[in-house]
């Protein structure tokens, strides 16, 4: 239980002995204790709590899940909402960029960004390289298809 992460509304298993008290994003709902928090539940004395996991903000070589929220001919927006496996709260997904040339290794000047990819298509990828400006991180992936 120490490192499993919770979801919000997720039931939590109690560790066994004396009932500990609930904490902050712990609470009760029909009988079941659960999560309020996306994070990793711990006992602190004699108290449960969840520890919120920070995601960290897209790196090279992360991997990134998200979906396309925008076309162009040159490239596509992606909304990034799971960064290495960690769930992003809602509202701060970042903005990812697939361009033509990284959508396939050969012939990368016949790509049509078009006829690879649809508004709302998940994506999974792999971060070649980030950049911060004033309104926020943007990573820019390759596309990997499992």
């Amino acid at each position: 239980m120490a490192s499993d992460l919770v979801l919000p509304g997720q039931p939590i298993a109690l560790p066994r002995g004396p009932v500990p008290q609930l904490g902050s994003g712990i609470y009760v709902r029909d009988n079941q204790v659960r999560a309020s928090l996306v994070g990793i539940p711990r006992n602190e004395g004699s108290t449960l709590t969840i520890t919120r996991v920070r995601p960290n903000p897209p790196a090279p070589n992360s991997v990134v899940l998200g979906s396309i929220t925008r076309l162009s001919p040159l490239q596509a927006l992606l909304s990034i909402t799971v960064v290495d496996g960690v769930p992003l709260p809602p509202g701060e997904e970042f903005t990812g960029v697939i361009r033509t040339q990284d959508v396939r290794a050969t012939e990368k000047d016949r790509v049509k960004i078009a006829d690879c990819f649809r508004g709302g298509d998940v994506v999974r990828g792999v971060v070649v390289g980030s950049f911060t400006i004033e309104l926020g991180t943007y990573a820019h992936a390759k596309a990997r298809f499992p």
